[in-house]
């Protein structure tokens, strides 16, 4: 049964049931509708916490899937499980491959942020300083570009900026 059929969530069925409707009057091909139900069932599995049906959606969706701007999603929400696994170098390879076919998407920048911001705190708590120096540096320049591109968001990394005297970097 597909995951679709599964949803016991009123806003959940609400949603695959307005997305059915719009995929049958919108001219796309089979294989961009297809696509799009293994990308939305992946959105559902990765919802509930199964990452490893998700990543199986997902997969299945970029083989499918033509158009660079969705593409740049799937890619994304691929990061987002390997980053929520610890694996944070996957993370960052499709982070970075979703920002190749969609520059504009701040939050890959801001998670990309987070990342080395997290490896940043960890050089330093074992007294790596020039490693800690290079990932809180690479972090502003990936915190600088998020929000250059959506200035309201990102509040606590604006604050970041400020409080390291990185700010100026951003104006």
């Amino acid at each position: 049964m597909p995951r679709s059929q599964k949803n016991d969530n009123f806003i959940d069925k609400t949603f695959t049931v307005l997305a059915d409707i719009i995929l049958k009057i919108l001219p796309t091909s089979k294989e961009e509708k297809q696509a799009f139900y293994y990308y939305r069932d992946g959105m559902s599995a990765q919802s509930e916490g199964e990452y490893a049906e998700a990543l199986e959606y997902y997969y299945e969706a970029l083989l499918l899937e033509e158009d660079p701007y969705d593409r740049s999603y799937i890619l994304y929400n691929i990061g987002l499980i390997y980053a929520s696994n610890g694996e944070h170098v996957k993370a960052l390879e499709y982070y970075h491959q979703s920002l190749e076919l969609n520059s504009q998407l701040s939050q890959a920048l801001n998670n990309i942020a987070v990342i080395y911001h997290y490896q940043g705190i960890k050089a330093a708590n074992q007294q790596k300083n020039d490693i800690s120096k290079s990932m809180f540096e690479k972090a502003a320049q990936y915190w600088t570009q998020a929000i250059s591109l959506a200035p309201n968001n990102y509040i606590e990394a604006q604050n970041w900026l400020k409080t390291t005297g990185r700010i100026n970097k951003i104006e």
